[in-house]
């Protein structure tokens, strides 16, 4: 049996109890409170000051005495202790200092739980704690419990407009908070190959939310290049290594999603709290503070104002980041925006510095954590969604999705999108028995049910779905609908909010099948549990024209374009079964009878 990359970099199998020396220990505010410890073990001088890694951020610049006092000790405990990797107050967060060291197969803890941000550059990277920390500056090492792992492999590429954000928050909505709990989480796939440095940071960083240990990427050709090198030697874990689960998730699929007050995995997609007022906004933190987070941000608000009265504050992750925005004229941007630049901190995040939300304030953030009290104040809210969408939001004074800025807007992250497509009164898009949406992508729940009927018209009640069904995107649908129609669809069709109107309506109109480029996940599961049979292939959505015959054997797994015949895989049993019972309800009350 192979090892998984956290076995080979401790060198011994999944629940084995290790000593191991890290390379890198990593403490911040709380290094003076980890001195008092280590005095109290014996200790004088650390084992290896050449391993430590001390950065003051979580409070920088100290917002009173007490914590300036701190600072001034630990200045003291560096100089004695002959610690070269020191980073002062407005230096940069921790995590984002940590790229100028983490390198491939290096052992890193660090006092901090998001020290996992290490693993985007093929580091075994956990989280310790204080006492943890005072004994390896004692020891010098540290034991470690070798944790089972996940596997999770990746796709294809995200769409315009969706970010490394949403990727951690659809895994972290799918598994929760506790989902992987004490694992080690390794991404795989063609699709990791997509992703940059910064955006491999933010899904580590994003782990310890799900309860990792830590999250590692490969020492691929995209980390040799971040280091200036053709080729780079990291670890890796072998092909038929044995995990915990493996999870497959194809980046097309994924849409803007934010996370919703008071807990990380209380995610929902973003069409679904569109238009929630706001009174503040955050782009920073050691998960979204990086050059190309502000780049994004500066893109959307460039040549705008911030809503009246909301304030909108950003935090480079770095000095270093924050010299580099200002020699690009991104800082310029965003002052003149109406953005408030503050220095590298952890403050607005945790809730010690600048920028803690007034009482009743509905706040919108690229942290990673929007606990009740978080950023300081118990009376208040916090969403978390990508930097474009926290820049679009603070332009519209409420959560908005940055991919529908208007086309005339400087924007090169737009792509069209959907909702801008309205079927006019005389395009019949119904040709022979088929509806054709193959050039609509993101087809959401809105369009097809409108939002502010939810709650009017019960989800039970087909007949009284059916008058409203496409109304205001296709008006043509209710009239013309029959049954046997097949729908083709573009991209993340069904996205938006989780109500099951549409599907009950298009399982009441009849409708044969849909097949789509890709789907939402949620309506697909409300689409199987109302008999509405779906199939997703991009191959035959292209490889439609209209006019073309199109017939589907749902027994044999084949759609026939004219006399072309296209394999699809036949859906489980059970999914059949359901199918043909028109819906999850019959089904199970078939079963028991």
């Amino acid at each position: 049996m192979g090892k998984t990359f956290v076995e080979k970099i401790l060198n011994a199998e999944k629940g084995s109890i290790v000593f191991r020396k890290p390379d890198i220990i990593l403490t911040h505010d709380n290094t003076a409170s980890i001195k008092n410890t280590f005095a109290k073990m014996g200790g004088k001088k650390v084992a290896n000051p050449d391993s430590m890694l001390v950065v003051l951020d979580h409070n920088a610049p100290p917002t009173n005495s007490k914590i300036a006092t701190q600072y001034q000790d630990i200045r003291e405990i560096v100089k004695e202790q002959g610690i070269k990797n020191f980073y002062d107050a407005g230096k940069g967060i921790c995590h984002q200092i940590m790229s100028y060291h983490a390198k491939p197969k290096m052992i890193i803890v660090g006092s901090d739980s998001h020290t996992c941000t290490a693993g985007a550059f093929n580091a075994m990277a956990a989280g310790i704690d204080r006492t943890e920390a005072a004994g390896i500056w004692k020891r010098g090492e540290t034991w470690f419990r070798v944790p089972e792992s996940i596997k999770i492999i990746l796709h294809g590429k995200l769409n315009e407009g969706v970010y490394a954000k949403d990727i951690s928050l659809w895994i972290i909505g799918m598994i929760g908070s506790d989902g992987a709990n004490y694992n080690s989480i390794e991404y795989h796939g063609e699709g990791v190959k997509t992703l940059s440095i910064s955006e491999r940071m933010t899904l580590a960083n994003l782990a310890s939310e799900m309860g990792a240990k830590n999250a590692v990427f490969p020492a691929d050709e995209v980390l040799a290049e971040f280091y200036g090198q053709r080729e780079m030697e990291g670890e890796w874990a072998d092909e038929d290594a044995e995990y915990l689960k493996e999870i497959e998730i194809n980046l097309s699929e994924i849409f803007p999603l934010v996370a919703v007050p008071h807990h990380v995995d209380n995610v929902k997609a973003l069409a679904e709290v569109k238009g929630k007022k706001l009174n503040q906004g955050f782009i920073g933190t050691c998960t979204n503070g990086r050059l190309d987070d502000i780049r994004i941000a500066t893109d959307i608000l460039e040549g705008k104002k911030v809503a009246e009265g909301f304030q909108l504050l950003v935090t480079p992750a770095s000095q270093q980041i924050y010299m580099q925005a200002l020699k690009e004229g991104l800082i310029t941007k965003l002052i003149e925006a109406g953005a408030n630049i503050l220095s590298s901190s952890c403050g607005p995040c945790l809730g010690t510095g600048q920028g803690i939300p007034a009482d009743g304030y509905t706040v919108i953030s690229t942290a990673n954590r929007n606990f009740l009290g978080r950023m300081g104040n118990k009376n208040a809210e916090i969403y978390l969604a990508s930097p474009a969408n926290v820049a679009y939001s603070a332009i519209k004074g409420e959560i908005a999705d940055s991919r529908e800025i208007n086309a005339d807007d400087k924007f090169p992250y737009k792509k069209e999108q959907s909702s801008t497509v309205i079927i006019k009164e005389n395009d019949n898009r119904r040709m022979k028995n088929v509806w054709n949406y193959a050039d609509v992508d993101n087809l959401n729940t809105d369009q097809m049910f409108a939002g502010n009927l939810t709650y009017n018209v019960l989800s039970s009640d087909a007949a009284a779905i059916m008058p409203h069904l496409f109304k205001g995107f296709d008006d043509n649908f209710t009239e013309r609908v029959q049954k046997d129609d097949i729908i083709i669809a573009g991209d993340n069709f069904g996205c938006g909010s989780s109500r099951e109107h549409p599907s009950v309506g298009l399982a009441h109109a009849g409708i044969k099948a849909v097949i789509v480029k890709s789907i939402n996940r949620i309506f697909y599961r409300s689409a199987i549990n109302q008999g509405l049979a779906l199939i997703v292939n991009k191959e035959i959505v292209e490889a439609y024209n209209p006019g073309d015959s199109v017939d589907v054997d749902f027994a044999n797994g084949i759609i026939k374009i004219n006399t072309t015949e296209y394999k699809f895989a036949p859906l489980p049993d059970k999914l059949m079964q359901i199918i043909e019972k028109k819906g999850l309800v019959n089904w199970i009350k078939a079963e028991s009878e």
